[in-house]
């Protein structure tokens, strides 16, 4: 499994040490950046993501920026990302169990490292549920084509 991560300023400690966790866990991880303090667009960290897993170069991905919400309207702008910005472990659950999200987006001055580690394994370990109602309703989603 590969799973893709990135971050903007306010998130690249977090992004970090996410790495660091999932590499103990034996798991890859490719980084899109930044790995910098310095102020930057969370856009162009959040695309570039998006891109390796919409292709299935990766599995899936982490996102962190200060409070999740901007990375995670950059992402749902790609097609076939289904991300999903979560604050406690069961919500990182339950997306992934119930709308097969993709992308975890985190907020770093929301969630602290423990949680953050605790909702990036469950994100990771838990599969799409395959239930009736949850492929019916994940295909909705896919089908909708907004702005695009």
């Amino acid at each position: 499994m590969k799973i893709a991560l990135a971050a903007d300023h306010g998130g690249y400690k977090l992004k970090d040490a996410i790495a660091a966790h999932l590499k103990e866990r034996g798991i890859e991880t490719v980084d899109f950046g930044t790995n910098t303090a310095d102020s930057c667009d969370y856009p162009d960290y959040a695309d570039p993501l998006c891109r390796a897993v919409a292709s299935g170069e990766c599995e899936l991905g982490i996102l962190v920026c200060s409070t999740g919400l901007g990375m995670s309207m950059a992402a749902n702008k790609h097609r076939g990302i289904r991300a999903a910005c979560c604050s406690e472990p069961i919500s990182a659950e339950l997306t992934r169990s119930h709308n097969d999200a993709n992308v975890l987006c985190l907020g770093a001055f929301i969630v602290g490292e423990q949680t953050a580690f605790r909702m990036a394994d469950i994100f990771i370990d838990t599969p799409f549920s395959n239930g009736e109602r949850h492929i019916r309703r994940v295909g909705k989603v896919n089908a909708l084509d907004g702005d695009k």
